[in-house]
C-alpha cells in the first residue's frame, strides 16, 4: 500500500515533517517513509495507492487507560464527584455479563478507531460471579473490531465492610484474583514485536484493593514480565482516605507495596507535590494524563509538562464511558494542551508536545515505542490519515495545529496493523447501527436488573 501526497507528521525524535510526503507499506510495516510524491514504479508495484492531498497523516492514537464496559451506563450522576458517582453506579455495574461486555466494548473501541485510536488499553476490574467470562468478551470485541489491544485483568477486594468503597457483591476473594489474572495472562498475552494483545495486571484503586493484593499482584506481574497499571492520585478524597487509613499520601502508599518503576503506570495521577513528580520522573514510571474526565468529574487536572518535564512517561487515555461520554481520544489531545495552558500558561505545551502525548507518549507508556508511535521505516502500520481541506480546516496554516487546535477533522483512513479499519469517516469491520441498538438494549437490561 502507498499513501501519497499527505502531509506526514512523523512525530519522531527529529519531529520530522513532510508537506507533501509519502508511505509505503508492505504486509503490516511501514517500509518507506519521505518527502515528495512516490515513484511511478513503487506505484506500479502498489496493490492499493491512496490519494492523500488535503490530508495529514499521523501515527496512530495510543489510549492508555479506559474502562470499556462503562460504554452501556453513560449519562449516570453527571453532576457527582468521583465517589458519589461510583457509589450511583456501582449497583448497575454489578449486572454485567459476558454479553453486556461483548456489546459494551465493541461499540467503544469502534468509536475510539472513529476518533484517530489504532491502540487501546482497558482496566477491567468488574467481575460479578454470574457474569462469565468478561475478560474474554472483551478481547472478542477487540478482535472483531481490529483494535491493537491491551487489556489489563483489574480486581476488588476491599468491599464496603472492610472499609472500602465498592459494595461487598462486586469485590472479589484474594486468592481467586490471583488466579484468574495468571489464566487471562497465560490466554492471551502476547509478547511478540507484532502483538495485537498484551495483559497487564491492574488492581484497581487503594480505595478498592488490599494492600495484601497490591503486593501480591506486583509479585505475579514481574514474575510474569508483564505490566503494572492502577488508578492513583486521580481525587483529594482519595488523599485524605489514604492519610486517614494509612497514614501517608497515595504515592508513599503504592510504593511501599512495589508499585513504583518503569513496569508501572498509573490512571491520572493529578495530586502529585513537586517531590512527588520528581519521584515519579527518576523511577520512570508512567501516567495516563485524562484530562476530558477529570474536569468532567471536577477531580482537577495533571501536573502534565511537569511530569514529562521531570522524566515520567505520559500518555493520553479517555477514562472510561461514563465520566466522559465523548470517549474521543481527538479530543483528549486537544483538552490536554488547553487545560495545560490554562493552569500553567501560554507555554505549558505546544501542539506538537501534545500529539507527541498521544502517540510516541502512548507507546512509552505501553512499552512499545519500537513498534508503535510515530510513522517511521522498521515501525507496524498503525496510522490515522485526517482530512484537512474542508471548510473547518482548509484555511488553517498549521495542519497539526489545525488537528490539535481544530474541531476534530473527518477520519480518511485508519489503518491498525496495515489493515483498514475506519474509511471514510466509517468503520468497517462491524456494523455501527447494530451497535448503537445492542448498547441501547444493553443499558436498559442493566438499569432493570439493578432495580
Amino acid at each position: 500500500m502507498v499513501v501519497d501526497g499527505a502531509y506526514i507528521a512523523t512525530v519522531d525524535a527529529s519531529g520530522t515533517e513532510h508537506r507533501d510526503g509519502h508511505v509505503v507499506i508492505a504486509d503490516n510495516r511501514i517500509v518507506g517513509v519521505g518527502p515528495g510524491r512516490v515513484g511511478q514504479d513503487e506505484r506500479e508495484r502498489a496493490d492499493r495507492v491512496i490519494d492523500a492531498a488535503g490530508c495529514l497523516l499521523t501515527p496512530g492514537f495510543v489510549n492508555t487507560h479506559h474502562h470499556l464496559y462503562q460504554w452501556v451506563t453513560r449519562g449516570h450522576a453527571v453532576d457527582d464527584t468521583l465517589f458519589g458517582w461510583l457509589t450511583e453506579l456501582y449497583p448497575v455495574w454489578a449486572g454485567i455479563d459476558e454479553r453486556a461486555v461483548n456489546v459494551a466494548a465493541s461499540g467503544a473501541l469502534a468509536w475510539l478507531a472513529r476518533t484517530g485510536c489504532t491502540t487501546s488499553t482497558d482496566h477491567h476490574y468488574v467481575f460479578p460471579r454470574e457474569g462469565g467470562d468478561v475478560f474474554a468478551a472483551e478481547v472478542a470485541a477487540a478482535r472483531s473490531v481490529g483494535l491493537r489491544f491491551h487489556p489489563t485483568r483489574g480486581s476488588m477486594d476491599l468491599g464496603r465492610s472492610q472499609g472500602g468503597l465498592p459494595p461487598d457483591e462486586v469485590v472479589e476473594d484474594r486468592d481467586a484474583i490471583l488466579e484468574a489474572t495468571k489464566s487471562a495472562i497465560d490466554c492471551f498475552h502476547d509478547a511478540s514485536p507484532d502483538s495485537m494483545l498484551r495483559v497487564a495486571v491492574a488492581p484497581c484503586s487503594p480505595f478498592s484493593v488490599t494492600g495484601e493484593l497490591m503486593k501480591a499482584a506486583a509479585l505475579l506481574a514481574r514474575s510474569e514480565g508483564v505490566l503494572m497499571h492502577t488508578h492513583l492520585a486521580e481525587t483529594m478524597d482519595e488523599d485524605a482516605f489514604c492519610r486517614e487509613r494509612f497514614g501517608c499520601s497515595p504515592l508513599e502508599y503504592v510504593e511501599s507495596l512495589g508499585w513504583l518503576g518503569p513496569d508501572v503506570w498509573y490512571a491520572h495521577g493529578i495530586w502529585f507535590d513537586d517531590a512527588e513528580i520528581e519521584t515519579i520522573g527518576a523511577s520512570g514510571t508512567g501516567i495516563a494524563h485524562c484530562p476530558s474526565s477529570n474536569a468532567r468529574l471536577g477531580a482537577g487536572i495533571a501536573r502534565a509538562r511537569d511530569l514529562r518535564a521531570a522524566g515520567a512517561r505520559v500518555g493520553l487515555g479517555v477514562d472510561g464511558a461514563a465520566s466522559n461520554e465523548a470517549s474521543s481520544l481527538i479530543e483528549e489531545v486537544r483538552h490536554a494542551l488547553l487545560f495545560a495552558r490554562a493552569t500553567g500558561g501560554p507555554t505549558a505545551l505546544t501542539v506538537r508536545e501534545a500529539l507527541e502525548m498521544a502517540t510516541m507518549g502512548g507507546a512509552a507508556v505501553l512499552g512499545r515505542t519500537a513498534d508503535l508511535g510515530s510513522v517511521e521505516v522498521g515501525k507496524l502500520a498503525d496510522l490515522a490519515l485526517w482530512r484537512t481541506d474542508t471548510i473547518a480546516h482548509a484555511d488553517i496554516a498549521d495542519p497539526v495545529a489545525a488537528l490539535v487546535l481544530g474541531t476534530p477533522p473527518p477520519l480518511e483512513l485508519l489503518l491498525v496493523d496495515g489493515r483498514a479499519v475506519v474509511e471514510h469517516g466509517a468503520v468497517t469491520t462491524v456494523d455501527e447501527d447494530t451497535l448503537a441498538r445492542d448498547a441501547a438494549s444493553v443499558h436498559q437490561f442493566l438499569l432493570a436488573k439493578a432495580g
